[in-house]
């Protein structure tokens, strides 16, 4: 009896070290492929642009031709890199594609975007969004009740990042494939052209990075090793000094 005892004590014990559920298994997971393949994306999206860092309008642009913006960057046509950069930006789009529809097709359909993404009546009242801004604008944490959701501006930044920058990632990158052009032509004519897909898809790429940036950074400011092991576990440590 005094084993037992002991032992559901430290179950009760150890229970109180950890917070309640926060992400559920398919959140992580295919948070994790994603931040995997969308690094990916980018390490082979530079060895790409490397190769011609300029940018044009329209349907054709080349060396010679006038170009809507000169990048600050080196071309390196004689470095072997545009070749396994391409086949690596590739792969992972089709990674960070497949993991993103099923993302969001089980996301509706366990009503994830609207009880957890999508804003409630109380986060659209003037006084919540002031006190949001400002807490922005001072870098303050948010309060250990407020860990487990999401605040306004999060809500709208992931929201317009699932279902805006990256659909339109994924538009502009398929209107510079050949091959899915000329079965689809309209999906690179709507656009203003090849060109005009590249430049396009070069600033939401940039757009994304901005995002990936900021997003770190809050992570950073409302305590690293808390939210991460969230992100991996589904739950986080509790911490006694969480403000």
């Amino acid at each position: 009896m005094a084993e037992l005892a002991h032992v559901q004590a430290v179950e009760v014990q150890d229970s109180k070290l950890w917070e309640p559920p926060r992400h559920s298994a398919l959140v992580r997971v295919t948070h994790w492929i994603t931040t995997i393949s969308f690094l990916a994306l980018l390490l082979s999206g530079i060895a790409i642009l490397l190769a011609h860092p300029r940018l044009y309008w329209g349907e054709a642009g080349g060396v010679g031709a006038p170009s809507l913006i000169d990048l600050p960057l080196p071309f390196v046509l004689n470095v072997p890199i545009r070749g396994p950069g391409r086949y690596l930006h590739f792969l992972s789009a089709w990674i960070f594609v497949f993991t993103g529809l099923v993302y969001v097709v089980v996301g509706i359909s366990t009503h994830h975007f609207r009880k957890n993404l999508l804003p409630d009546e109380s986060q659209l009242r003037w006084n919540a969004i002031r006190q949001v801004i400002s807490d922005h604008l001072r870098l303050k944490r948010s309060a250990k009740e407020e860990a487990f959701s999401y605040n306004l501006f999060q809500r709208v930044a992931y929201l317009a990042v699932i279902f805006g920058l990256v659909p339109l990632m994924i538009w502009t990158g398929l209107a510079m494939s050949p091959g899915f052009t000329s079965v689809f032509p309209a999906v690179v004519s709507t656009l203003g052209g090849h060109q005009a897909a590249r430049t396009i898809h070069f600033f939401m790429a940039v757009a994304l990075v901005v995002f990936l940036i900021v997003h770190i950074s809050m992570v950073c400011l409302a305590g690293f090793r808390h939210r991460v092991a969230g992100m991996i576990t589904g739950r986080s440590a509790r911490r006694t000094d969480y403000p």
